[in-house]
């Protein structure tokens, strides 16, 4: 019994807290209390931290959708000017080129002009993808125009140029990047063969051995340049394109300079027998 007694007091006392601990653990609460605010502010700066965010991301997503617009805009305003370019034979070559450039510089100051206003003073590359599409539809217009007139390529600095007096000179102007020229270069080509095909149809010779030649040097040039640069998968198929394009004008043309005499009378002809009746028709 009294074992049992002075077990149960020991337990009391044990239980028991000394001043001393509670001295400790009201100054333990006393100094808890402002960890509390501490945190209630830090909870605060984060979700105004993370509003800006949405925010942020909101606001990117419009304008994505805004450019993405403005880039199908521009893709099927150019495509009538290729169109449009197609349409050259010896009678009309001046009308038709005229009519190309006016097309032109109506995509530049209608569409490329909204394009320019949304991206200027900003990161192009967060949105490169949104408006490549556009860009290399517009540089294989512009690079096809010019090269019909003058025979000589539109270089990038000569494209930018145009689109430098879109920009507000107060933020950074956008300007097409080497990567969508040369993808647009590389479409151009299958637009030449095209054409070649079309102009030997139409007994232009000459044109489409200048044509041939035109192709297989931008050709030769990329097969030098593609193998430097970073992994990219549209240019490797393009490169592929181009060099099925190539073989078609050299194909033609070579048939034409070997057989010529045999076949000059049939250029531009309905006759089945012709040789050029295999070759594909040009879309217009």
């Amino acid at each position: 019994m009294f074992y049992a007694t002075g077990f149960h007091k020991a337990a009391l006392m044990a239980a028991k807290p000394k001043p001393q601990l509670l001295h400790k653990i009201a100054g333990t609460a006393v100094e808890s209390s402002p960890k509390r605010a501490r945190t209630l502010s830090t909870q605060s700066s984060m979700k105004d931290a993370f509003a800006k965010y949405a925010e942020y991301l909101n606001n990117l997503n419009d304008k994505r959708e805004r450019v993405v617009k403005a880039s199908r805009d521009i893709t099927m305003n150019s495509k009538k000017v290729i169109f449009q370019v197609h349409r050259i034979s010896k009678q009309n070559k001046e009308e038709v080129l005229e009519k190309a450039e006016k097309d032109l510089a109506d995509v530049t100051t209608r569409h490329v002009s909204r394009l320019v206003n949304e991206l200027q003073g900003t990161d192009f590359w967060k949105l490169r993808r949104a408006y490549s599409p556009g860009v290399q539809e517009y540089v294989e217009a512009a690079t096809l125009c010019k090269f019909c007139k003058t025979g000589t390529l539109l270089s990038l600095d000569e494209i930018n140029a145009v689109l430098l007096p879109l920009s507000d000179p107060s933020l950074e102007p956008l300007q097409i990047n080497n990567l969508d020229y040369i993808l647009g270069l590389a479409d151009l080509t299958g637009e030449l063969m095209r054409l070649a095909i079309g102009r030997i149809s139409d007994g232009e010779l000459e044109f489409a051995k200048k044509i041939c030649r035109f192709v297989r040097d931008i050709y030769r040039e990329l097969t030098l340049l593609v193998p430097h640069m970073d992994d990219n998968s549209d240019m490797k198929m393009k490169m592929d394109t181009m060099l099925q394009s190539t073989m078609k004008i050299e194909n033609a043309c070579f048939s034409v300079h070997v057989r010529g005499s045999e076949y000059m009378p049939l250029l531009g002809s309905e006759d089945p027998g012709s040789f050029l009746s295999g070759m594909p028709d040009i879309e217009l």
